[in-house]
């Protein structure tokens, strides 16, 4: 079940659902505009955020910022009609090539079978879409390319195209006045690919990137929020097994080892499943 929280004077978020796939979804609440992050994995998604906050006294969205390409976090645009949609470049170009495709049960297990589509969104998809599915694709009206400043009105919105394995076109949303970080999926691996995977250089240069921001707390987008000594934890971990991985030529029994002996304990199911994945990259 979603729940509706408020963090700092101006940021609202639903929190995610795993079984359909259903991100986190942020509104930045200026005293001039509203500026909704990602538009949800459905029509359904995007209303229930948006009627759950009228009801706390949040107007609609002026506009929305999508944080990359994925269905996920694009199919609920179409319920926004009357904001203004912003995304990257890239996000609109990888957009522009869903919109041939059907999505019916049989064309997503055509597309799974041929390795355009991943089994774990088709079945999401089928979970999210169990009554209808009339998935429009609808492209952003605003695209920029590196970085794009938004004054809501006493809060300044900053997005930045930052890339990284999952999906080169990732935004980052930073509320300056708050101190968030809003990830979206940009920290995560790459699942479109045989096999999930980080690569050391996109990985190093992705965390140089985000130390950038002077922020305090910040939102993965299928994560709850985390704090500061969280997200540096992350990126320490990130950072040692990449260098692991080189220096051991993506060996994994030596890269467990070698970590091992680093954080003198035995490894965390995650620190495993990571380790895994920079070998699958190397």
């Amino acid at each position: 079940m979603h729940s509706i929280n408020k963090i700092g004077s101006c940021f609202w978020y639903i929190t995610p659902i795993s079984e359909t796939d259903r991100p986190i979804l942020g509104m930045v609440v200026g005293s001039k505009k509203t500026l909704m992050i990602d538009s949800g994995n459905s029509e359904d998604h995007a209303n229930y955020f948006q009627n759950e906050l009228l009801k706390r006294g949040v107007k609609s969205p002026d506009m929305v910022v999508l944080t990359h390409w994925h269905w996920d976090h694009i199919f609920g645009l179409s319920a926004l009609s009357n904001t203004v949609s912003i995304a990257s470049k890239g996000t609109k170009e990888e957009m522009g090539k869903l919109i041939p495709f059907l999505w019916s049960d049989e064309a997503l297990d055509a597309r799974v079978k041929e390795g355009i589509e991943i089994e774990f969104c088709a079945k999401a998809i089928k979970e999210e879409f169990k009554e209808h599915r009339d998935i429009k694709i609808v492209l952003p009206d605003v695209t920029f390319e590196k970085r794009l400043e938004i004054d809501l009105g006493g809060v300044t919105c900053i997005l930045q195209h930052v890339g990284g394995d999952h999906a080169s076109d990732s935004v980052v949303v930073y509320i300056k006045e708050e101190k968030i970080l809003f990830l979206g999926d940009c920290i995560y691996p790459n699942l479109y690919s045989p096999k999930v995977n980080y690569t050391i250089e996109e990985t190093l240069r992705l965390l140089d990137e985000l130390e950038q921001f002077d922020a305090e707390t910040y939102l993965p987008s299928h994560q709850k929020p985390i704090s500061k000594e969280e997200f540096n934890q992350e990126a320490f971990m990130l950072r040692t097994i990449a260098k692991y991985t080189k220096s051991y030529g993506g060996n994994q029994q030596k890269i467990i080892e070698g970590y091992e002996k680093h954080v003198k304990r035995e490894l965390t199911e995650d620190e495993k499943e990571t380790i895994a994945d920079f070998v699958n990259g190397y």
